[in-house]
């Protein structure tokens, strides 16, 4: 194998899943059967080896993603166990970027839920190819069928069946291979163990049902499959290394999700699920390929050392950059607060040992990387080297961020940044004691450098800090991390909308200052800023201040005017809420020879941005929600009923089994605290889950109503 590339036998794996489906037990019961663990971690009792933050254990919950490395079949499966809670979905899209596959687990009960479709919606748009395990087979109310069904018609995929389960529920007694018929019953199945599995034989009335779905599964993929449909047509029954050989190539070109069963909780399935994460998942892209697939491939750079090499796919020959000893690596999370502060890489070519220094194109500096280092969840192993296709963690990058590509000086392409959604929920934090106060906010700064959903700012009129993330849960685990990782004693208020200021309409802006004496610590000068405002369109993702020049100004006045611009729209024009969403171009600068300051001309642009503002009508934004309910047949009608009390827009009811699922969207400020209201009417029994489906402006006519007025 040439130097610097990625070796076929490993696997870079994700475990991705709507909350609650099992996907942390089917990760546990991974490391179990592979030998890595000794004993079977249990999310329930807190013993789980990947959830191992104590706000996860305390929880019950995935939080932050967990990377460790597996062996399987002579594989090196590097494993990625993601959170499944939404105010938490920045982290498996982060982690995705990296990914060349996942297993989707979908509770049998339930089957595709809300959070289901939004990961893989994720994995669609990074071209990751996946499993499905249908999870929990071993509990009521799973229907094979139905769970297909939803497949097909929520995920938009063909399901490639490839176990026929026998039984559900209590009898629930194991599965037959469908591409290689072959019988396996379980023996023992009880928590705490894993199962005995025995190969048993194929009866005639097992024969028959299995046939026929294994018939189907030919037909399915002969359309997706030129090598199949040519057997299909000649009438040939193709052997079981044939049908695998075309499942393989369906999957990897997205267009099947072989589909396991099992149930986790009892290690039933687990071995077979591996097997296809080894059979049909792929090995690390090569060069260019792989780097495109996570910065976008009009990102990658030309001349010296440019990254190339086209692959069609796995077994492709590495390109010439590829092939080299050059480094290049992809920062996809930054984790502090745990010992020393790690940044978690991807290597796609050449080589990292401790000592080496890498180049970051967007920071303009040369990073040194202190230790190279081997994760399994929070335990660290120290590596003397990590080669292409390899999931490490760094230590010693002081100015790396969240998707930023490193390599050699003059050979690393400079790509934009990630893309994460906006904060849409705030609450005040305070300590305890104000001695404090300096230790505050530098953890809420390393706590904002490591998750890029949370925000944290200080309000220039109250001079509290506010900190903004995706739910209430986000926010409750970041107080939690502040009291029992940074040791502090903090006070927080009621969580309260994250609304921002937009621009409605193009406008322009002056502003004049002409002081002929220092006042009050004010500078004398002269200064008249003229200004246009604009809105950011769609295509620019509508969020943050852009600052455009369309007249020459000196770089020490640019840069207070400027930084004057992004403060002032920090706090907000109208209601104090962070004005986003807009260009500022600024059109002139006058000035008065022997009466510059910078501080007047940063007030001028102050004024002209208010000036600006005030002509460009500008609204308050607020965020909107798409949210599931699911509540049993006879409660639903109560719950639809109050949810459109609440002013929600409930856009379908859909029957599954005596379960009724509710879909639709509602401002935020409608849904705060629903989940109390919706435990009362269903005696506990419904649940619902949010989304954050975009942003709206608040009517006019509402903001009285919300306290809210004219600033």
């Amino acid at each position: 194998m040439a130097p610097g590339t990625p070796s076929p036998e490993i696997r870079n794996i994700g475990i991705v899943a709507h909350i609650d489906a099992g996907k942390t037990t089917v990760s546990e019961r991974f490391l179990f059967t592979t030998g890595i663990e000794r004993r079977m971690g249990a999310v329930h009792h807190g013993t789980a080896v990947m959830d191992w933050m104590e706000e996860e254990r305390k929880r019950g919950i995935t939080i932050a993603s967990a990377v460790t490395t597996l062996p399987w079949r002579g594989h090196q499966v590097n494993l990625i166990d993601t959170p499944g809670h939404v105010d938490f979905t920045v982290e498996v899209e982060r982690c995705l970027r990296v990914l060349d596959g996942a297993v989707l687990v979908l509770a049998g009960p339930a089957g595709v839920q809300a959070q289901s479709e939004t990961v893989w919606r994720q994995m669609q748009r990074h071209g990751v190819p996946a499993l499905a395990f249908l999870n929990q087979w071993d509990r009521p109310g799973c229907d094979l069928a139905v769970r297909l069904a939803e497949v097909r018609a929520r995920l938009g995929v063909l399901p490639a069946l490839v176990q026929l389960p026998l039984g559900a529920g209590e009898e629930f007694g194991g599965w037959v291979d469908l591409v290689e018929l072959r019988v396996w019953r379980v023996v023992g199945a009880s928590a705490g163990r894993l199962p005995d599995v025995e190969e048993a034989p194929l009866d005639e009335d097992l024969a028959l049902e299995a046939g026929v779905l294994r018939s189907e599964l030919v037909d399915a993929l002969a359309e997706e499959d030129d090598e199949l449909a040519e057997l299909v047509i000649e009438g040939a029954d193709p052997t079981p290394s044939v049908l695998a050989g075309a499942l393989r190539r369906a999957t990897l070109a997205r267009r099947a999700l072989p589909v396991f069963v099992g149930s986790a909780l009892l290690g039933v399935g687990i071995e077979a699920l591996l097997d296809g994460v080894v059979d049909y998942l792929p090995g690390p892209a090569l060069g260019a390929a792989g780097l495109a697939a996570v910065v976008g491939a009009d990102a990658v750079g030309e001349g010296e050392g440019a990254v190339g090499g086209a692959v069609a796919g796995e077994g492709a020959a590495p390109g010439a950059a590829a092939a080299s000893a050059a480094p290049l690596v992809f920062a996809y999370k930054l984790q502090v607060g745990h010992g020393a502060p790690l940044c978690y890489a991807r290597i796609y070519q050449g080589e990292v040992r401790p000592g080496d220094g890498l180049f970051n194109p967007r920071a303009g500096a040369e990073e040194t990387v202190a230790r190279v280092l081997r994760l399994h969840a929070d335990h660290r192993e120290p590596l003397e080297r990590a080669g292409p296709g390899e999931l490490v963690a760094l230590e010693g990058l002081e100015h790396t961020r969240t998707g930023d590509v490193l390599g050699r000086a003059g050979a690393v392409p400079v790509v934009a940044g990630l893309r994460f959604p906006r904060p849409v929920i705030s609450r005040v934090v305070e300590p305890e004691s104000e001695a404090d106060r300096a230790a505050l906010i530098a953890a809420l700064v390393q706590l904002e450098h490591e998750d890029p959903s949370f925000r944290c700012r200080e309000d220039p009129e109250t001079g509290q800090w506010l900190i903004s993330g995706m739910g209430e849960l986000h926010l409750e685990v970041v107080e939690g991390r502040l009291r029992g990782e940074f040791g502090l004693a903090v006070r927080v208020g009621s969580p309260r909308i994250a609304y921002r200021e937009a621009l409605g309409r193009a406008a322009r802006g002056r502003g004049l200052v002409d002081r002929e004496e220092d006042t009050g610590g004010a500078a004398a000068g002269f200064a008249e800023v003229e200004l246009a405002v604009e809105p950011l369109g769609p295509a620019a993702g509508g969020a943050g201040l852009e600052v455009r020049w369309a007249c020459d100004v000196e770089p020490e006045l640019r840069a207070a005017l400027e930084g004057t611009l992004r403060a002032r729209a920090r706090s907000g024009v109208r209601f104090g809420f962070p004005l986003e969403g807009l260009a500022v171009v600024v059109e002139a600068v006058g000035l008065q020879p022997g009466r510059v300051h910078p501080a007047v001309v940063a007030l001028a642009g102050a004024l002209a941005l208010a000036d600006a503002a005030r002509q460009g009508a500008v609204e308050l934004h607020e965020p909107v929600m798409r949210f599931e309910v699911v509540a049993p047949e006879e409660f639903a009608g109560g719950v639809l009923a109050d949810l459109l009390a609440h002013g929600t827009r409930v856009g379908e009811v859909r029957s599954e089994g005596a379960q009724r699922v509710l879909l639709g969207e509602a401002p935020l400020f409608a849904m705060f605290g629903y989940s109390t209201s919706l435990r009362s009417l269903s005696q506990g029994r419904a649940s619902m889950s949010l989304e954050l489906g975009g942003f709206r402006a608040v009517p006019e006519a509402e903001l009285a109503a919300r306290g809210l007025a004219w600033g």
